[in-house]
């Protein structure tokens, strides 16, 4: 199959597919609903993505009436849609560093590429005043524009940030420091602020990763 360029599809075929991107598989009437066209219409789009080999129909589900329910969702083809920002060469050129400098000089490399963004990203959630609510929301647009198509979600007790695409997801099967890097990248960003956990992560089979933010309690004594 070949890729197809932006230019082939639909503004409500990249909308499917952007919506399938960011929640995951989904059946024919909800994305109607949500994306406001016929179940019809939407059939038509899923039947030319099909072709293109962009999307693909999961399994049938079992209900307890009516027809088997069918859900939609991304081919391998249809992810790699989404921007990469040049992964596959950043992924040789990580192999080539390795066998030429070893691991040591590798990593170290790409902890000085997220240390020389963490001013940046702080200068931006400090300028968003003091509610964290609107830091993430800042944080989660500056994801995005890099690449990551982040959002955030409210819990009943913190916050989730969600980052439904991973634009150096070669490189970090590569090198799995990268992950590490960027968990690490986050709680810097945030350390002031509040606690980041990673809860799912996309290269140990998770649709995306996704990171526990939990505020920091201000104790009597900081409070002072």
């Amino acid at each position: 199959m070949l890729v197809t360029s932006n230019s082939s599809l639909s503004a409500s075929q990249e909308s499917i597919l952007r919506r399938l991107k960011m929640r995951g598989p989904q059946s024919v009437k909800i994305l109607a609903k949500q994306l406001a066209i016929t179940t019809m219409g939407v059939r038509q789009h899923l039947t030319e993505l099909d072709q293109k080999g962009l999307v693909e129909a999961k399994p049938k589900t079992r209900q307890q009436r009516g027809r088997p329910l069918h859900y939609w969702q991304l081919t391998a083809l249809g992810h790699q849609h989404f921007p990469d920002a040049h992964d596959q060469t950043a992924a040789s050129l990580i192999t080539a560093l390795r066998n030429t400098h070893g691991e040591k000089v590798l990593k170290e490399l790409i902890d000085q590429s997220e240390a020389q963004q963490l001013p940046a990203y702080r200068q931006q959630l400090e300028a968003s005043g003091p509610e964290l609510g609107k830091k993430l929301i800042i944080l989660a647009e500056m994801r995005t524009a890099a690449g990551f198509m982040a959002e955030i979600r409210l819990l009943p007790d913190g916050w989730l940030l969600i980052e439904n695409h991973c634009p150096i997801f070669q490189a970090a099967s590569t090198c799995q420091h990268y992950c590490q890097a960027e968990l690490e990248f986050l709680r810097a960003v945030l350390a002031e602020f509040a606690d980041v956990e990673r809860t799912d992560h996309l290269l140990s089979g998770a649709r995306r990763c996704a990171y526990k933010i939990s505020a920091r309690k201000v104790t009597q004594t900081q409070a002072v």
